[in-house]
């Protein structure tokens, strides 16, 4: 092995292409996971809960799953800001980068939270106010506070795609429609939730297939 292999490995981790295998990784795997979930909490009271273990098997499952979609959602944020380089904007940047940050953080929380009233339902006295507390917890971090920093993150790349030229302009229109829907819906509709990682696998597919069609070295600046 040449000395150069090293160099040329380490140089595909901040690739278009590594951007995109990130991407697709999380949303299937976050796809995988709230499906999952929404199906077995299809049935979510505590008694239903605690007289199947099937159903807490389940979502036992899709919890695990959730580490590491956040982790290859890291790595789709580090990398898109690596292709950004030059024609990133600071404004649009700083909210794409703490929108996600604070997605994965909610996202790991509210799964901590639905992990522990998973354990507690295995114990022989389980105290129903606890457990509804608990699972307002898990539900108002996840479907409430995860699915708004998603909108916000969405926003902030699909505008930054827009003005850098980096995304097709019917992808960053249709960011903006689910942006749009995770603010207003996603809340009371659980199942709108899944157009996020839809469309990052959109978008990590469009990144995958499709070059940008020209490079700046800098923005378009309004104002």
């Amino acid at each position: 092995m040449t000395a150069d292999a090293p160099v040329g490995f380490a140089s595909f981790w901040r690739t278009r292409r590594s951007a995109a295998i990130a991407g697709i990784v999380f949303a299937v795997l976050l796809l995988v996971a709230m499906t999952t979930l929404r199906i077995a909490l299809s049935e979510g009271s505590l008694q239903a809960l605690r007289a199947d273990a099937q159903r807490r098997g389940l979502i036992r499952f899709s919890l695990h799953l959730v580490p590491f979609a956040g982790i290859a959602f890291l790595w789709f944020i580090g990398v898109v800001r690596e292709q950004l380089g030059e024609v990133e904007d600071r404004l649009f940047s700083t909210v794409f980068l703490g929108s996600g940050l604070l997605f994965v953080a909610m996202l790991f929380s509210g799964s901590a939270a639905t992990a522990s009233l998973m354990q507690m339902l295995t114990g022989p006295n389980v105290n129903a106010d606890v457990f509804a507390y608990g699972r307002g917890t898990s539900q108002g971090l996840m479907s409430v506070y995860a699915m708004r920093m998603a909108a916000v993150f969405t926003l902030s790349v699909s505008t930054v795609g827009l003005r850098a030229s980096r995304l097709p302009r019917w992808v960053s229109y249709l960011g903006y429609l689910v942006a749009l829907t995770l603010l207003v819906a996603a809340g009371e509709h659980k199942w709108t939730q899944l157009v996020f990682p839809v469309w990052v696998l959109l978008v990590s597919v469009v990144i995958l297939l499709v070059r940008p069609s020209r490079d700046r070295t800098t923005l378009t600046r309004t104002g």
